[in-house]
């Protein structure tokens, strides 16, 4: 039997009940919210179950929604990869704008210990467990987090660049 998304959503719904929601697809992916509380359990499972196996952590990463409610302010998206089935998934939860901490996954996957080291570095999300949660590459004495979009995209003091030379225009008042 080939693996489709019905059949992810209803072994995830049976097993997690309202802890996983707003399923969809998007580019024929199947996407879909977990709670924080319980994203490790759904990994885990995800990784476990010999049905599902999704023995692949693509990616980790960060989003910041500085627009949205203080609860849902940042995302950690997950994409996994059955390799057996040739499925891809994708998996959000999202976290306090005042406390963004998740549960790490390197205790499931070893590619998570950059990727959730980068996404620490870039957005200040925290990941409990984490086994050495530092900067890795900006520097250590940076105390910002230069993705998030509190901070502006360019420094509005510079005098050495002239907007003619980056595309763009310049208009005279």
């Amino acid at each position: 039997m080939s693996l489709d998304n019905s059949t992810i959503q209803k072994y995830l719904i049976s097993n997690f009940g309202m802890s996983v929601s707003e399923f969809h697809e998007q580019h024929n992916m199947l996407v879909f919210e977990v709670t924080p509380d319980s994203i490790h359990d759904v990994v885990k499972f995800l990784k476990e179950d010999s049905t599902l196996n999704f023995n692949f952590l693509t990616d980790v990463c960060g989003v910041h929604y500085p627009d949205s409610e203080e609860d849902r302010q940042f995302t950690v998206v997950y994409h996994m990869h059955n390799w057996i089935d040739n499925v891809r998934i994708r998996i959000k939860t999202y976290l306090n704008a005042k406390n963004p901490v998740v549960d790490s996954m390197t205790d499931l996957f070893k590619s998570a210990n950059w990727q959730e080291r980068e996404t620490y570095d870039f957005y200040g999300i925290k990941f409990k467990n984490h086994p050495q949660l530092k900067r890795i590459l900006n520097m250590d004495e940076m105390v910002s987090f230069p993705l998030r979009k509190e901070f502006p995209l360019e420094d509005s003091g510079r005098t050495d660049k002239d907007d003619r030379f980056f595309g763009r225009t310049v208009h005279n008042s």
